[in-house]
């Protein structure tokens, strides 16, 4: 029995990257740490704001590979300071959080303030084009 994939169909020439993108979207984690919000900043902007307390800039690192934004936090072990904890509430446990960006969307900029990270994106708009093909004579 073949596989039958929405990118097979006859009018979705080309659309064969869709179906991975769609893919690679539902293997990414379902963990909900840490919380976050996606925010429309304008017309063609958008914040993503995760809540990291605890982490400093240096704790944190962010890439894009292959259209893949990819958020990695991990906190430096404590040395050992003489602190005893009676209760350990708050964890200093590492985290990944990826999303997939569209075509045309690009990463702007991102801030660390009050233990929030703000990832600002953009995303060009195409000029449109209309595109007269000429039919060539067999």
């Amino acid at each position: 029995m073949t596989k039958l994939t929405f990118a097979a169909h006859p009018f979705l020439l080309g659309f064969d990257q869709l179906e991975r993108l769609v893919e690679r979207t539902a293997k990414s984690g379902n963990e909900g740490y840490p919380p976050f919000n996606i925010e429309q900043s304008s017309e063609n902007g958008f914040r993503i704001t995760l809540a990291v307390a605890g982490f400093r800039e240096d704790d944190i690192a962010i890439t894009v590979e292959d259209r893949q934004l990819m958020i990695r936090g991990r906190q430096a072990e404590d040395e050992d300071d003489g602190r005893v904890f009676l209760h350990r509430g708050i964890a200093a446990r590492a985290f990944q959080r990826s999303f997939v960006l569209a075509d045309g969307v690009e990463v702007a900029g991102a801030a660390l303030e009050n233990g929030l990270l703000h990832v600002d994106l953009n995303r060009a708009v195409p000029e449109k084009i209309v595109q007269t093909i000429r039919i060539n004579k067999g």
